[in-house]
């Protein structure tokens, strides 16, 4: 997952052709190396580089990470929490949006609009550490109403931000 923009006022990078299809080559495999890339793409490696160096540089690319085999880990359950405050200030907001992102099995956490005010997804090794971290982590928050959780039983990957709108 990677994190939101420090700078959301920032205007967005023109990307040509080439740019789209190198962020979709490294979308799928982030370890390719250059020479690889520069194949995919259909560019000099020079060209290449000095492309990713730019998208880089820019923030287009913000982190390349590893995916991990949730299972494999050893949290094959996953959950959305939705999670309603009693108090909105922003201390509050601020201090739980810490808290929350700093959950044990955390993958995402957003603050948002709504009925409710953070979603939170998270992976987990059973149904009682899923319990366990609600009411340690979550709902012992003082501002924290109410919770709403849903299990996750199967995830598939979007389409992404480079197709067209």
């Amino acid at each position: 997952m990677s994190e939101p923009s420090k700078n959301p006022q920032r205007a967005p990078a023109p990307l040509d052709g080439t740019d789209r299809a190198i962020l979709a080559a490294l979308m799928i495999d982030g370890r390719m190396s250059n020479a690889a890339l520069a194949a995919r793409v259909g560019v000099a490696e020079s060209t290449c580089a000095y492309r990713v160096k730019g998208l880089r540089d820019s923030g287009v690319i913000a982190r390349i990470a590893a995916e991990l085999d949730l299972a494999a880990v050893g949290r094959p359950i996953q959950a959305l929490i939705r999670v309603h405050l009693s108090s909105h200030s922003r201390p509050h907001i601020d201090e739980l949006f810490d808290r929350l992102v700093a959950i044990p099995g955390a993958l995402s956490v957003a603050h948002v609009a709504g009925d409710n005010d953070f979603h939170l997804q998270v992976a987990v090794a059973s149904p009682e550490r899923l319990r366990d971290l609600i009411l340690q982590h979550i709902t012992s928050h003082p501002a924290v109403t109410k919770t709403e959780t849903q299990l996750v039983f199967e995830v598939r990957q979007g389409t992404g931000v480079l197709g067209p709108l």
